[in-house]
């Protein structure tokens, strides 16, 4: 449950993030009328992502065991394709997010109502999309371990739901979030959870007949760690690592993550660009966003 409660943290931030600094830009820039517009597009999100996981979840019902395991391994390597350019793409760009977030909005409104409805279904429906893939791939491992697969879902929704709740507090000013440590921290725990997505897509794939070795284990401790223990638990939790893995599942999560890791903290430690003239705290109107306030915390303030 940690690992989804996490994705769900960090991608319901991003989404959540995204929609108070659109919705702060247009209140400080006097252009309410066009709110309407990016809830919209927000409704728009969330409703394709939800038609994506139904699709995932159905689709590949009726096929045969092999098409299956052929299918969900496929998606699983995609689900982490998609996480880890989550990562390296908010560590490098969370400085500047905020900036180019008010570019959108004023290419949008120059183009129509429709343009700011698309910009906003696909600024927030790209977390979503993610979302719904790497839960669906959660699951299915949770199917094949015997385990829970409400545990996931309801992992995530916690995860959204707080990171909803820190999105309303940081726009309030009740809550200074330094967001560059946030998801520096997050980055890297999240590279552990997707190195095991990723084994577990290798090991479907076995399963598939796709690729060879699922007779070659590289260890099975099963019969000393009970897979239900609450040991077990932590260790699936934090590194999504099973009692029984086959040779390549093991060399896959270790090259994923002795690979993605020293780009990734190499990444974080690239000093950051000039920053630009600082920006002054602005509380928004009624409508409870703020303007500047929230626009500072939303660029990422790695500082």
């Amino acid at each position: 449950m940690f690992a989804n409660y996490l994705i769900g943290l960090r991608e319901g931030l991003e989404a959540s993030l995204v929609v108070v600094i659109l919705l702060a830009y247009l209140v400080k820039t006097g252009r309410q009328r066009h709110i309407p517009a990016i809830w919209a597009g927000v409704a728009a999100a969330v409703l394709v992502s939800l038609g994506f996981g139904a699709l995932l979840t159905f689709g590949p019902k009726g096929l045969t065991f092999e098409a299956q395991e052929a299918i969900g391994g496929g998606l699983s390597i995609v689900a982490v394709g998609f996480v880890t350019w989550m990562i390296f793409w908010m560590a490098a760009s969370a400085r500047t997010l905020s900036a180019d977030l008010r570019g959108r909005v004023d290419q949008a409104i120059a183009a129509g109502r429709g343009a700011i409805v698309v910009m906003a279904m696909l600024a927030v429906g790209r977390e979503g999309l993610e979302t719904a893939l790497f839960l669906w791939a959660a699951t299915k491992a949770a199917a094949r371990d015997n385990a829970s697969t409400t545990a996931p879902l309801l992992g995530a929704l916690l995860g959204i739901l707080t990171a909803v709740a820190i999105a309303w507090a940081i726009n309030r000013g009740v809550l200074r979030l330094n967001l560059g440590t946030f998801f520096t921290w997050t980055g890297g725990l999240l590279i552990f959870i997707a190195a095991g997505v990723l084994a577990y897509g290798v090991h479907d794939l076995q399963e598939a007949r796709f690729l060879p070795g699922l007779d070659r284990l590289a260890f099975d401790v099963s019969h000393v760690v009970d897979p239900n223990s609450a040991f077990a638990a932590i260790v699936k939790g934090f590194f999504n690592l099973s009692p029984a893995m086959t040779v390549l599942e093991v060399a896959v999560w270790v090259t994923y993550v002795v690979v993605v890791f020293t780009l990734f903290i190499r990444q974080i430690r690239r000093p950051a660009a000039p920053a630009g003239r600082p920006v002054t705290a602005r509380t928004g109107t009624s409508t409870g966003t703020t303007g500047d306030h929230a626009t500072a915390h939303a660029e990422g303030t790695a500082r």
